[in-house]
Parts: C-alpha cells; sequence; structure tokens
C-alpha cells in the first residue's frame, strides 16, 4: 500500500509537470546535512554575557549565538566544547577542537600561535571600582601598591603586568571570581573587558557597587584588534569559508539582531 501512493503521488506530479519541483524540493533537504563539515568550537563558558551556562546548564550568551548563525552560513556542523580558558589556545594547536569561538583577543602574541578570521566585535579594556573608592586616578604612578584584580591569562592581566608592575595583582580564574573579588573588597580595583562586564554594572544587584574608573583602553600591542575566531595556523580553507560566513551574517542583518539582543549599541 505505501509503495502504492509514493507510485501514485510521484505519477501525479508527472503529470501535472511537477517532477522537478518535487525533487527540488526533497533532495537538497536530504543532501543538507550530508553537506555540513564537521566543527568543534572551543568556548570557555564563564563569560558573561558573551558565553556562559544557564540555570539548565545550556551554553548561551552573545558568542554562541554568533557562532550557531556562522555554522549555519558556513554549512559547518558544529559540536560545543567548554574550555579552560588557560588551555584554549594549546589545546587548538594540539587538534583537540577546531576553532576558539570565545571572546578571544587578536594580540600580536597571540597571532604568533593562531590565525584569525577579521574582527567579530571590538571593545576596549576599563578599570572598575567600587563607587565609594577614592580611587579617580588610574595612572600606573597613582595606582602604585593598590591591590589590582584581572583575569588569568587574558589581554588585561599581560598588560597589566608589564605597564603597573608596582601594583599587587590577584589573578582570579574567571570573570564572574573577578567580579566578586571586587564587590567583596579583596581588590581595589580591576581591570577588565568593557563590553564584558556592562551587563554586571547595568544589570545585576551586585554590580550597582562599581562604576568605570579612568579613560578606555585600546593598546592594539596588548588588547589586539578586537575579538576573532582562532584557529590553526595551517587551516586556510576553514578560514576562508568563516570570514565568508561573517560577511554574510552581516549582511542580511543575522548580526545586527544578535547585537542588539545582548547591547543597546553597535559593537562592530
Amino acid at each position: 500500500m505505501l509503495r502504492l501512493s509514493i507510485q501514485t503521488i510521484l505519477r501525479g506530479a508527472l503529470m501535472a509537470g511537477g517532477l522537478g519541483l518535487l525533487l527540488a524540493a526533497t533532495v537538497p533537504l536530504q543532501l543538507a546535512a550530508q553537506d555540513r563539515t564537521p566543527m568543534r568550537v572551543a568556548v570557555e563558558g564563564a563569560f558573561p554575557p558573551f558565553n556562559y551556562l544557564d540555570a539548565n546548564n545550556k551554553l548561551q550568551g552573545f558568542d554562541i549565538d554568533i557562532a550557531n548563525a556562522l555554522c549555519e552560513a558556513g554549512k559547518f556542523e558544529c559540536e560545543f566544547i567548554i574550555q579552560k580558558w588557560d588551555d584554549m589556545i594549546p589545546d587548538l594547536v594540539a587538534g583537540k577542537y577546531d576553532a576558539i569561538i570565545s571572546s578571544m583577543s587578536m594580540s600580536l602574541e597571540r597571532r604568533q600561535k593562531v590565525a584569525f578570521t577579521a574582527q567579530y566585535y571590538t571593545s576596549p579594556s576599563v578599570f572598575i571600582a567600587r563607587k565609594d573608592s577614592p580611587i579617580s586616578d588610574v595612572s600606573p604612578a597613582a595606582l602604585s601598591g593598590k591591590k589590582l584584580g584581572v583575569t588569568s591569562s587574558t589581554a588585561q592581566e599581560s598588560y597589566a603586568n608589564h605597564l603597573y608592575p608596582d601594583m599587587k595583582k590577584t589573578v582570579f580564574r574567571s570573570s564572574p571570581e573577578l567580579y566578586k573579588g571586587l564587590s567583596d573588597g579583596r581588590v581595589d580595583i580591576i581591570l577588565e573587558d568593557k563590553l564584558a562586564i556592562y551587563d554586571w554594572i547595568a544589570n545585576t544587584k551586585a554590580g550597582t557597587c562599581c562604576e568605570f574608573k579612568g579613560p578606555d583602553l585600546v593598546d592594539i600591542t596588548y588588547f589586539g584588534e578586537g575579538a576573532g575566531i582562532a584557529l590553526r595556523l595551517d587551516d586556510k580553507e576553514r578560514l576562508a569559508r568563516l570570514n565568508e560566513a561573517l560577511k554574510a551574517i552581516k549582511d542580511d542583518g543575522t548580526y545586527d539582531m544578535i547585537n542588539a539582543k545582548y547591547f543597546p549599541f553597535s559593537i562592530q
């Protein structure tokens, strides 16, 4: 009965001149999944609002939405792998995954180890202190002897080590721990990516304790030229496809929709 039903459908479509339309509607759907290239994507999962685990232990955030959009536009079959930040680049080079889409700044030091796509967002770094802090001047001389908090293996840690050698530094394992260290008074001031901490300051009760101090910091040597997707140096084909996909989601408005979901201003 099933065979007769299929034959009847095909015969009817052929008589109506619609067999080509029927095949066109079914064959691409069957081939779509087969045509996709597997890609393992590393993400930290501890850097809200860019990447984090929600109450159901599911990855969420700007990076995740951008990654999903790029996987769709670039025809990749993507698998997310949660990875400790310190091990991100070594494990990428070792082949444990294929790409890092986790708000990684494209510093000169990192460019020696990995290849980067075009920038997918940009953000300055900034100092943050409690509102009751007497700190107003954030020059190295003014902050000498103060307790500074930074996150491990970040551009901010490198910047502070080189330009603020006289500060007492506490290195935290993740951004949420860094913010808690500031609100709890373990450190006097922290240095962080401005967009990363924006949500904490603007939208959380804990973040009302604190405010930005001093100017935006945009030193290319340490902070690079914005955030990019990191790949192995020899992975040129994937690099080209991801750059094409990034251009596509910017051209068709997908990027702007994701941007608006997290920020009331453009971060391109």
